[in-house]
């Protein structure tokens, strides 16, 4: 018999014997409480269409949900190895939490990754390592070109672009607390300069993306007056143009209806409890020289402070027509940001996270070789943002030409963030990525915003052990030779030739 008939069978029997037993035990009936219940839900998935399994499979199919629905939970805690996980392994989480809480980072027994597989890296060391005194501590990089008027001395490790929206107020108070307490930067996001961010005191990014979240005008053009009002805050560090990200480059950012409250309706000047797509484009320009003329233009409307913009590298020579933009018009964003297609997002399509974009060290090494090639690196700082968990994470971006680095997804764990994969759902449950109040109120502020400045803290000091242990006073001396990446069981390469310098 199939299942769909075995129910059956056991439905009518289970109704017969009770009714049978009921006509001289009255007390029979008691057990429909069990059985009538598991009944109805049988009969139901016999007349429902919508679900062939729960058709096929009455009752027993739903098991196939229900386990569907914890499988990332029964993965993460119960399947998974210490090198395992994705977006972010449980190594990596771990290391980000025992910072975070100012723990015991170091680990027994020896590495956990194969590094003999393909694709493993290390740095190479040096037989006479620098003394802990001899390292520059705590390193701070100067943003600012010949244009700026009000260079900003911006920390080696920030915060990258998260708005308040997709964040929720307790999550940017946090981060932008633990920003002050660290002292270093946090990058709004292109939601726009909300209140928290400004009342948890530390310094900012803020990012202009193609919607101008908070300079718009009724028709969604840009807003000079707006932009001008707002840039000139104390906490406005640096302007930011956002050309596209690793996680969704060519597409527009994705606010869905459920997270877009009244109070964030009126911080990006748009309708509240409707999904909210940005364009695709910038209406403000449509080319490279149109590009450099707006960076122009925030930067005189902000009071001569640094700004740039930042892109996932697609096409090449559209990066390559900036470059001769600038070389023709000599206007220099004061930095560029490298994002790379491994980028985090709260929500987009899965072919644009998996297949658009250049991975970061990819796109990373292209710009920066680039702009050496058109003698702009020396005036153009270049900021790379892309899976940051580990001072060698950032080391070996410096390898490849980055002046500072941002990360999002390790901040958002330094706050809570568990990796729950609910971040478009507006269900998170530790309170990081919703708008639902009564799950973030388990974001304790007061905890989270201290355990943000440790995390930045300890990472940046091992950064400064590993710069020692290669026998290098300071970043500027990293190169591209210190990185090794394996090609096979028996061939390591240095970036120097996995990432060879471009040649015209």
């Amino acid at each position: 018999m199939k299942p769909r008939e075995i129910f059956i069978a056991f439905a009518t029997f289970t109704l017969l014997t009770i009714g049978m037993v009921s006509i001289f035990w009255s007390s029979v009936l008691w057990s429909l409480i069990v059985f009538l219940p598991i009944i109805i839900i049988g009969v139901y998935d016999i007349i429902q269409r919508k679900h062939a399994i729960k058709n096929n499979f009455p009752v027993i199919g739903r098991l196939r949900y229900l386990l569907e629905t914890f499988r990332p939970e029964i993965q993460q805690y119960f399947v998974e190895t210490e090198t395992e996980g994705t977006p972010i392994n449980r190594m990596f989480r771990s290391l980000i939490y025992t910072r975070a809480k100012n723990q015991n980072d170091t680990t027994p027994f020896g590495t956990k990754s194969d590094v003999y597989r393909v694709g493993y890296e290390c740095m190479a060391h040096s037989m006479y390592p620098k003394h802990h005194d001899e390292v520059e501590q705590n390193p701070r990089v100067l943003f600012g070109g010949k244009d700026c008027k009000q260079p900003y001395n911006a920390s080696l490790l920030n915060i990258s672009a998260m708005s308040f929206g997709s964040l929720s107020k307790n999550a940017i108070l946090a981060l932008s607390k633990g920003a002050k307490l660290g002292g270093f930067a946090h990058n709004t996001g292109e939601g726009g300069l909300s209140p928290y961010h400004l009342e948890g005191g530390g310094d900012l990014i803020w990012q202009i993306g193609t919607a101008y979240f908070g300079c718009r005008t009724k028709d969604g053009n840009f807003c000079p007056d707006t932009f001008k009002k707002k840039s000139l805050l104390d906490n406005v560090k640096m302007i930011e143009i956002k050309l596209s990200q690793g996680a969704k480059p060519g597409h527009g950012g994705i606010l869905p209806a459920s997270k877009n409250t009244e109070e964030i309706a009126k911080i990006r000047d748009v309708e509240p409890h409707t999904e909210i797509l940005s364009p695709t484009y910038h209406k403000a320009f449509n080319n490279a020289e149109g590009l450099l003329h707006f960076v122009q233009q925030l930067r005189e409307l902000s009071g001569g402070k640094p700004v740039g913009f930042k892109l996932c590298v697609g096409s090449k020579e559209e990066f390559i027509e900036v470059c001769e933009a600038m070389k023709k018009t000599q206007i220099l964003p004061d930095f560029i940001t490298v994002d790379g297609g491994e980028g985090g997002t709260g929500a987009a399509p899965i072919e644009f996270t998996n297949s658009i974009g250049l991975p970061l060290r990819e796109g990373l090494s292209f710009v920066v070789d680039s702009l050496i090639r058109y003698n702009f690196k020396d005036n153009v700082r270049v900021i790379a943002s892309g899976r940051v968990f580990s001072a060698f994470h950032i080391i070996r971006l410096i390898a490849l030409g980055a002046d500072t680095v941002n990360s999002a997804r390790a901040m958002m764990m330094a706050i809570g963030c568990i990796q729950a994969l609910q971040c478009n759902t507006n269900t998170c449950p530790t309170g990081v990525a919703t708008q639902d109040k009564s799950l973030m109120k388990g974001l304790d502020v007061n905890d989270k915003y201290v355990r943000v400045a440790n995390f930045h803290k300890k990472t940046v000091d091992s950064y400064s052990e590993m710069i020692a242990a290669a026998g290098l006073s300071n970043g500027d001396e990293i190169q591209r030779k210190h990185i090794l990446h394996r090609l096979g069981p028996n061939k390591m390469v240095t970036y120097n030739e996995l990432y060879p310098e471009l040649q015209y």
